[in-house]
Parts: C-alpha cells; sequence; structure tokens
C-alpha cells in the first residue's frame, strides 16, 4: 500500500445548467482539500479527469483546477482521458507519482458537463468512444453499441430481459438513498421489464431503463501517501490496483467475455492477496445493464453465460453476498463521463468509513471499484480498505 484516500468532494450528479466546467471544478476542488484538513499550498500536483469530446467548448482544462485558490499556481497539473474510465485513469496516475515519490499529497478532480450539448451530439460525442471505421454508423450511437453486445449475448445464452430489468430495479431502488445520484426514484421491476410508452427500446433488447443517464457534475478526493494519511481522521488505503487496456475494435475479441475486465480482476485480487469472497462490496460500471450482467461474470462472480443468477438469486442487492452497486451505480446516480470514476472512488470510501448514509453496506471492510472506457476497451479496479 503506497498511497491512500484522505479527503473527498461530491457534487450531485444531474442537469446543471447554471453551472460550468470551471465552476464544478472549483467548488469540488476547494472542498476535497478542506474535507482532508489541508490547505491548497499543500498539494504538490493536480490531476484532472475530462472527457469533453466535444461536451465543452473550453479544452485544455487542467489549469481551471487552479482556479480554486492562488496557492495552486505552479503546481503540477495535467488532463488525462480514457473514455469512460478518465476518473479511475486520473485516480491512477495520481497513485503512481505518490508511488513514484514525487508528490506526497495528490489533488485528483473528475468532471463532465453533458447536458447543456444537443441530444444528437451528445450520441456523437460518446460514439467516439467506440472504434469508428466499425461502429461509426451504429444507430443509436454508443447505446446502439452495446444492444449489438446485448443482442449477441442473448443469442447465444437466451433472452435474459428479467435479469437486466432486475438489475435496472435494484440500482433504481439503491440510488433513492443516495443524495449524490441524478435519479432517486424506485421504477420498480414491472416498469423496467414492460416496454411503454416511458420506457422505450433504445437499441436491441435495451430500453430506456437499461440505459444510464446523461449527466453534469464533478467528484474530487486528496491523495496521499501511507505515513501521511496516519495522521489523518479519515484514510482509505489503495490495497491493490491493476489498469488493463484491450483492443478498440470489437472484431478483435470475444466481445460478450468482457476479458479486459476479467484481466484486471484477476490482476487487482491476486495483488490484493485475496479472493472476491473477501470483498464487502463491488462498485462496476453499469453504463448498460448488459455491461453489469457480462461483469459478473467476467469479475468471477458467474460463469460465463450464467451471469444473471447473481443478480435473480439476489447476490447483488444490498443484502446479498456481494452488494453491487449499493450507489445506484451510473443507472441511477448519472455518468458524466469524467468524473464517474472519481465518484466510484469517493463513495466507496464513506462506504469504508462508515460514512454513507442511506446507501451504507454493513460491515464494509474491502471495497472494490470497477470503472471501464468504450466496450470493456480500458478497464481498471482498484482494491480499497480503511487504514483509519
Amino acid at each position: 500500500m503506497t498511497a491512500a484516500i484522505v479527503g473527498w468532494a461530491h457534487t450531485p450528479f444531474g442537469k446543471h445548467s447554471e453551472e460550468t466546467v470551471e465552476s464544478l471544478i472549483v467548488r469540488v476542488a476547494r472542498d476535497a482539500i478542506a474535507d482532508a484538513g489541508l490547505e491548497p499550498k499543500d498539494i504538490d500536483e493536480i490531476v484532472l479527469g475530462h472527457f469533453n469530446a466535444g461536451f465543452s467548448a473550453q479544452d485544455f482544462t487542467a489549469s481551471l483546477v487552479l482556479q480554486a485558490d492562488p496557492a495552486l499556481r505552479f503546481k503540477r497539473a495535467t488532463r488525462v482521458e480514457n473514455a469512460c474510465a478518465t476518473g479511475s485513469a486520473a485516480v491512477h496516475q495520481g497513485v503512481r507519482a505518490i508511488r513514484s515519490g514525487d508528490a506526497r499529497r495528490v489533488l485528483v478532480v473528475g468532471v463532465e458537463q453533458m447536458t447543456t450539448t444537443p441530444g444528437p451530439e451528445i450520441g456523437r460525442n460518446l460514439l467516439k468512444a467506440s472504434y469508428l471505421p466499425e461502429d461509426g454508423d451504429t444507430p443509436a450511437g454508443f447505446a446502439g453499441v452495446f444492444g449489438k453486445i446485448a443482442q449477441g449475448y442473448f443469442q447465444k445464452y437466451g433472452d435474459k430481459s428479467d435479469a437486466l430489468a432486475k438489475i435496472a430495479a435494484k440500482n433504481h431502488r439503491n440510488g433513492v438513498n443516495n443524495p449524490y445520484a441524478q435519479m432517486r426514484k424506485d421504477l420498480g421491476f414491472d416498469f423496467c421489464r414492460a416496454e411503454s410508452e416511458k420506457n422505450p427500446y433504445v437499441a436491441g433488447p435495451l430500453k430506456r431503463t437499461d440505459c444510464s443517464l446523461v449527466s453534469d457534475g464533478a467528484a474530487a478526493l486528496v491523495l496521499t501517501d501511507i505515513s501521511s494519511a496516519l495522521s489523518h481522521d479519515k484514510a482509505v488505503a489503495f490495497r491493490s490496483q491493476a489498469h488493463v487496456q484491450d483492443f478498440l475494435p470489437m472484431s478483435k475479441r470475444d466481445i460478450l467475455r468482457f476479458e479486459g475486465c476479467g484481466e484486471a480482476w484477476r490482476k487487482a485480487l491476486d495483488r490484493a492477496g485475496i479472493t472476491l469472497d473477501d470483498l464487502s462490496f463491488v462498485e462496476t460500471h453499469d453504463c448498460f445493464t448488459i455491461a453489469e450482467l457480462i461483469e459478473y461474470e467476467a469479475m468471477g462472480l458467474a460463469p460465463e453465460g450464467e451471469g444473471e443468477r447473481a443478480i435473480l438469486e439476489g447476490w447483488t442487492e444490498m443484502d446479498g453476498k456481494l452488494p453491487v452497486n449499493p450507489s445506484g451505480g451510473l443507472k441511477a446516480k448519472g455518468h458524466p463521463i469524467g468524473a464517474t470514476g472519481v465518484s466510484m472512488h469517493v463513495l466507496t470510501s464513506m462506504q469504508l468509513t462508515g460514512n454513507a448514509g442511506g446507501i451504507q453496506v454493513k460491515g464494509a471492510e474491502l471495497g472494490g471499484v470497477f470503472n471501464m472506457g468504450g466496450a470493456a476497451v480500458a478497464n481498471y479496479v482498484s482494491i480499497l480498505q480503511p487504514i483509519r
């Protein structure tokens, strides 16, 4: 263990037309530093996760973090991007800076503002996270990509509409008690399962309730080395991390297996010296319900083709053997691309310090985070545990 999270901040996710990328960044940067009990002058390095891809007219955004306080001027600041895993890419880069000895305290911020972009442009922007020579003309954009994945999965293993609706219902039920969630409404299984005017098919077998929400928001955290973390009121250490990058074209891999996800989980669990059974909960990347279903299999919770057992038999419910997405996941919380991975680490830290309120998993001791960019292309896993 070389780094720990000692402070954090999180805006509610949703539609924030009164905000800008800059104001969201400044808000969480200030709050996270204060939450860590530090001053801006104490920060050695800044890492910003911001996907953009056309969502913001203002690019070159790393230095916007300096707007939070004049004392941040002349600090190292870098923007990183890895599609929907941009937030975790920023977190992992911050940990590497500490591991190298080049920094003791790192501020990591994730941000995105998507809702001010017209709908057709949102679809085009998101589709840039796929391989355009193969997927550039996919109807319904990135939802269409995952619609094809769901269709292929159904063709191979049978209709899993019940399982997808159960996943959506679970995550929306969990999100009711998350004050940061964009949609705090228990939609119920019946609504998620049935096609309706309010829940139409979007792509292939995926309905609106199978798709994560377009969102604005930001999250931030402060990392320190372990020796410094011990002097803080709260500290959540990285027991292990893994980052696995796979081919971008889906034609070069078996897209129904999420092999990069599986490899990242195997590496992270091995480095931590634990098994999946040792985890208290997991926050996983449910950009679409089919993604969460396949991730059950990739992480080793269920055999290939049998992921539905995990949800239909209640394993991943709040009171199950491995609660998955107690926060409500991207499905209920929202998915402001650059902020998502940072949010996952923040909410996991809240769980492990007993500060998660209505979404608290009882007796949480070890948490797993899986954040994915593209269709299982960028795969990040973190195993976190409290040390204070």
